[in-house]
């Protein structure tokens, strides 16, 4: 439950340039002494963190939060009505999530949610500005990567387990000659010439 007083959350999507699978949107709020906590735990851009510690973050975010969510938008989707609108829903899916809508909304890179209609700033290089888009990076990386590995054993042959859906050689090479599954974005296949 969130008390009110002038809440921010940082919002960050991960998996965009993917191949396969859906777009994830992490969102966190976070009170400023929450924040140095997790900055001293080690808290930082997602890309910057190997797997291990950004699993290690995760229930620490989580504990530390004022709120998180998360949210998605599939492969399907991301084919019907393209990849930026596709990513603004999955953070609005995120954002709607908490029980009361914060005041401003943080988002990481240059281009605003055009879905949403309450204040917000955007910011080049978001993760090492803001803790709150940190957090929300990481939280939506380790969710989208946990779901990767599980869809893996199901579909075994283009190496999600390592690649987690982007298009690495093996990726790319196993796409042409094993062919699509559904939870492969159609749209950013033309270029490889697969059905």
């Amino acid at each position: 439950m969130i008390t009110h007083k002038y809440l921010i959350a940082g919002v960050d999507e991960v998996g965009k340039g993917c191949l396969f699978g859906p777009v994830f949107a992490g969102a966190v709020i976070l009170s400023k002494t929450n924040e140095s906590k997790l900055l001293s735990q080690g808290l930082k851009d997602s890309k910057k963190l190997s797997q291990h510690k950004r699993y290690k973050l995760v229930p620490l975010i989580k504990e530390n939060s004022i709120a998180w969510s998360l949210g998605q938008a599939s492969a399907r989707e991301i084919d019907r009505i393209g990849i930026r609108e596709a990513t603004e829903k999955a953070m609005v899916r995120a954002l709607e999530k908490f029980s009361s809508p914060p005041d401003l909304i943080l988002v990481d890179g240059i281009l605003p949610i055009r879905q949403w209609s309450g204040k917000q700033k955007t910011q080049v290089r978001g993760e090492s500005h803001f803790p709150s888009i940190a957090a929300a990076s990481v939280l939506a990386k380790e969710a989208r990567d946990e779901l990767i590995k599980r869809l893996a054993t199901k579909y075994s042959f283009y190496g999600l387990e390592k690649n987690k859906g982007y298009g690495t050689e093996i990726h790319r090479t196993n796409l042409i000659k094993e062919g699509a599954t559904k939870l492969h974005r159609k749209s950013f296949l033309s270029r490889l010439e697969i059905d």
